[in-house]
């Protein structure tokens, strides 16, 4: 019997996973003035000719998989535990120099939550979460987010942990791929977000400098690593998330994409 209240999944320790992935966060990049800001010298923030958007969460909403975690054998406030712990741990391979896949990282976490809560491990019930993952539906604000960067002529991309057949199979579900004109993965650089080189590596992809593209993240990790490695970051408050104040800070941010958006279209030119 699984105990609903219990320590696993209650406010506390979901509190003490968000500290342990901002001090996970913070021995990635260390504090102090950016690499935007250095460059810039104090200047504001440029307009991004290109925007890099982040997958899980910030386009599309885990909330699906809930009920998929109860057919495993957790209850469904598990899901935010889950992938807390997941992150955490790829954070931690990262930081020690290990890389491991997205389904792996995800499906050992699991694995290791259900042996807590006392649940046997079926294959084929973890194979039923971790699909999951292609086929989750977009938020509501994405189409019209996106068709208002194509509409201004900003070039969008996405940069994800996941794996590119995941994110391509969400993203046609959604009716969203003509909009993209390519998906950025973790699996070059071998290193998991908020690790510095992803993001520079989704630069050069892109074919921009940098100061050119722009990180949107529901995550204040993902805004943090962006800032780091010299991007502009709007963060999107989903559910009315905070921004860790031991981080460096967005350069826009709102409630919906809408807001973001708008933010970083308002930034100066040059």
């Amino acid at each position: 019997m699984i105990d609903f209240e219990g320590d696993l999944f209650s406010p506390t320790r979901r509190r003490v996973l968000r500290a342990a992935g901002a001090a996970a966060t913070t021995a990635l990049f260390p504090t102090g003035p950016t690499r935007a800001a250095a460059d810039e010298k104090g200047k504001r923030p440029l307009r991004p000719s290109v925007v890099a958007f982040d997958v899980i969460e910030t386009l599309f909403d885990l909330r699906p998989l809930r009920d998929r975690l109860k057919e495993a054998g957790l209850p469904a406030e598990a899901l935010g535990v889950w992938f807390a712990l997941m992150l955490r741990d790829a954070m931690a391979l990262t930081i020690t120099g290990v890389y491991k896949p997205f389904a792996d990282v995800a499906k050992g976490t699991l694995e290791v939550m259900l042996t807590e809560a006392k649940v046997a491990a079926k294959p084929d019930r973890l194979e039923a979460v971790l699909a999951g993952f292609a086929e989750l539906p977009a938020h509501p604000d994405v189409a019209p987010a996106f068709e208002r960067l194509r509409d201004a002529k900003v070039r969008i991309v996405t940069l994800t942990n996941g794996s590119a057949e995941n994110t391509g199979k969400l993203l046609v579900r959604s009716k969203l791929k003509e909009l993209v004109e390519q998906t950025i993965t973790v699996d070059v650089v071998k290193k998991w977000k908020p690790a510095k080189d992803v993001y520079l590596r989704a630069a050069d992809a892109a074919k921009v400098e940098p100061v050119r593209m722009a990180l949107v993240a529901a995550h204040d990790w993902d805004c943090h690593g962006a800032k780091r490695a010299g991007l502009v970051a709007g963060f999107v408050a989903r559910k009315g998330k905070g921004f860790h104040p031991a981080m460096d800070p967005p350069d826009v941010q709102g409630p919906t994409l809408k807001e973001v958006i708008d933010g970083l279209l308002a930034l100066p030119a040059s």
